[in-house]
């Protein structure tokens, strides 16, 4: 190799490391960008997840709402209740916990009834109902006297699941033309907690 090779594959090398040089910002911008990108697209689906989150949470209230005036009536009627309070929530022993509707009467009806609410009913709800009412008289002393029962309302429910409802013990109700009855059997026997 002469000394004119030599210095043309030098100079050949310095132009191919200049250009990889060249490259290599170019694909460190474009890793930027696309990071800069992957950021805005995260914080956009977090924004999302909060207006999704309050949607469901407004409907969730919307269905509360109407559901509080047919259970109303179906506690105070069918249950003999003297209390009707929607939206109960109780703190205590580090425990939170939030209850749709709770009624309850201190005569000689000594009861309480949890309703537990929802727009479109899943298993989770009965597991959800069942845990609150294990912790009821934990969390509402006031009521350890009482005999404890559970309500879900719903919207839409399948038939399937209306009768895991009815199976756990619990009294079911559904809406029908805007209003909510109780579609439970004549010889249901609910579960007292």
């Amino acid at each position: 190799m002469t000394d004119d090779d030599l210095k043309q594959l030098v100079a050949s090398l310095a132009v191919a490391q200049q250009e990889t040089d060249k490259q290599l910002r170019e694909t460190d911008k474009q890793l930027r960008q696309t990071d800069k990108q992957l950021r805005e697209t995260d914080k956009q689906l977090k924004e999302l997840g909060k207006q999704i989150g309050g949607l469901g949470k407004k409907f969730g209230s919307f269905t509360e709402g109407l559901a509080l005036p047919s259970m109303t009536k179906i506690l105070k009627k069918r249950f003999q209740m003297e209390v009707v309070s929607p939206s109960v929530r109780v703190s205590k022993h580090g425990v939170e916990l939030e209850i749709d509707v709770l009624a309850y009467a201190n005569s000689q009806i000594n009861e309480a009834y949890v309703v537990e609410v929802k727009s479109h009913l899943r298993d989770e709800a009965i597991t959800q109902l069942q845990n609150l009412l294990s912790k009821f008289k934990q969390l509402f002393p006031e009521h350890q006297d009482k005999k404890i029962y559970g309500i879900i309302a719903a919207v839409d429910m399948s038939d399937a699941i209306k009768q895991r409802v009815l199976n756990a013990g619990f009294y079911v109700a559904r809406i029908h033309d805007d209003t909510f009855s109780l579609e439970t059997p004549a010889d249901f026997k609910a579960t007292c907690f």
